[in-house]
């Protein structure tokens, strides 16, 4: 279980839609123990901004550690490994 550590969570919470993903992706770093800075993109200009910038395909993206984890998967596989599972 982590200790105090916290992730950066970039999440797309839209008028009309939220991201499974997002929810997944917050919800296991929670179980995991993680603090989770839950960043959200509000409309569709922040989401390709976002992508763009940080020159990724998806939301959401993960961060711990200053570490790009990536998405809902990619976290469920780094936590899987980082618990020995």
């Amino acid at each position: 279980m982590a200790d105090a550590q916290t992730a950066i969570l970039y999440r797309m919470v839209l008028p009309d839609h939220v991201c499974p993903f997002g929810v997944r992706a917050k919800a296991m770093l929670e179980a995991a123990g993680y603090t989770v800075d839950d960043r959200i993109l509000e409309d569709r200009e922040a989401v390709e901004a976002f992508k763009a910038d940080r020159g990724v395909d998806t939301t959401p993206q993960i961060e711990i550690d200053g570490e790009r984890i990536g998405g809902s998967d990619d976290l469920e596989r780094y936590l899987a490994t980082r618990d020995g599972r």
